[in-house]
C-alpha cells in the first residue's frame, strides 16, 4: 500500500510538472519584457507598425500579422492534401501502397527543418518569382508570403497525415460493414460514418499541425523575405516573430529596450499557442460530447 501510495504521488508530480513549466516559461519571459512594458502601452506597442530599435521604436504588428499570415497560408494549403491524403491511406489504398507511402511521410516529418528551407530557395523561390508572380500580374523576388506557406504547409502536413491516417484506422470495422450491410455505398460510409467518428481526432491532427506550424522558425526564415511590413498580397515579403527571434536575439541588445521587445514577441507568440490551443481544445470537447 505504502509503494501504491508513493507511486500514486510521484505520477502526480509528473503530471503537474508541465503545468509548471510552461508557467515557468511564462514567467522569466515576462519579467524580461516587463521593461519596456512600463514605458509604453501594451496597444502602442503590439498595434503599432514603426520598428526603429535605434530610435526607440518597437512595434510589434508586422510581426504579429506576419506570424499569423503565414500560418493561415501554410495550414489553408495542408489541410485538403493531407486530408485527402490520409483518406486515400487508410480506406482506399492498397496494402502495398500503404506500406510505401507511409515510411516515406514518416521520413518527411523527420527532416530538418534547414533541408526544407534549403528546398524552398532553390525549386520554390524561383517558381513564384519566374511563374507566379507574373501569372498574377505583379512582379516579386519570390521571397514572400507565399513561399513561406509553401514551405510550411509541405512541413506540417507528414505530421497530419500520420495522425490521420491514425485516427481513420481506428474507427470500428463494425461500423463500416453495418453501413454497408444497409445499403450504403463506399463514399457514403467515408462521409456519413468515418468521417463522422473521427472528427474529434481528425481536429486534433490538425491541432498538432497548427502548433508546429506557429513555432517554425530555420525554413521560414530562409524564405519569408524578412521585411518588418505588413504583407500587402501573396507575393509581398513577410517577418514572422520566430524569424524576428532567430535573426535578432543576441544581436544589438545594447540598444535600449531591444532585449525586452524581443521578449515581449516571444510572450505574444507564447500567447497566440495558448489561446489558439485553448479554443481549439474547448471545441474538441463539444465535439466529443456530442458524439457520445
Amino acid at each position: 500500500m505504502k509503494k501504491e501510495g508513493l507511486a500514486a504521488r510521484v505520477s502526480g508530480l509528473s503530471a503537474f510538472f508541465p503545468v509548471v513549466l510552461v508557467s515557468a516559461i511564462f514567467l522569466a519571459i515576462f519579467l524580461k519584457a516587463l521593461p519596456l512594458l512600463s514605458l509604453k502601452s501594451w496597444s502602442h506597442l503590439i498595434f503599432s507598425s514603426a520598428w526603429q530599435p535605434q530610435k526607440g521604436e518597437f512595434g510589434l504588428w508586422p510581426f504579429i500579422i506576419g506570424t499569423l499570415s503565414v500560418t493561415a497560408v501554410a495550414f489553408l494549403l495542408a489541410l485538403p492534401v493531407s486530408l485527402f491524403t490520409a483518406l486515400y491511406l487508410a480506406e482506399y489504398a492498397p496494402n502495398r501502397a500503404r506500406k510505401m507511402f507511409l515510411p516515406a511521410i514518416d521520413l518527411l516529418a523527420g527532416l530538418p527543418s534547414v533541408i526544407y528551407g534549403m528546398w524552398g530557395m532553390l525549386m520554390v523561390v524561383p517558381l513564384v518569382s519566374k511563374y507566379l508572380a507574373p501569372l498574377f500580374g505583379t512582379s516579386s523576388s519570390g521571397y514572400c508570403l507565399l513561399t513561406a506557406g509553401v514551405v510550411l504547409a509541405v512541413m506540417i502536413m507528414p505530421t497530419i497525415i500520420h495522425v490521420s491516417v491514425e485516427v481513420l484506422g481506428s474507427v470500428p470495422v463494425s461500423l463500416k460493414e453495418a453501413a454497408l450491410a444497409l445499403g450504403a455505398t463506399r463514399f457514403e460510409v467515408v462521409r456519413y460514418v468515418i468521417l463522422k467518428k473521427a472528427r474529434p481526432g481528425l481536429l486534433a491532427a490538425c491541432i498538432l499541425g497548427l502548433a508546429r506550424a506557429f513555432g517554425e522558425t530555420i525554413a521560414v526564415l530562409m524564405v519569408v523575405g524578412n521585411v518588418p511590413e505588413i504583407p500587402r498580397s501573396l507575393f509581398s515579403p513577410a517577418y514572422p516573430i520566430p524569424a524576428l527571434l532567430a535573426n535578432n536575439y543576441g544581436e544589438m541588445l545594447s540598444i535600449p529596450g531591444y532585449e525586452s521587445a524581443l521578449n515581449l514577441a516571444a510572450l505574444i507568440l507564447l500567447l497566440l499557442v495558448i489561446i489558439f490551443s485553448l479554443l481549439a481544445r474547448l471545441y474538441l470537447s463539444r465535439l466529443i460530447r456530442r458524439s457520445v
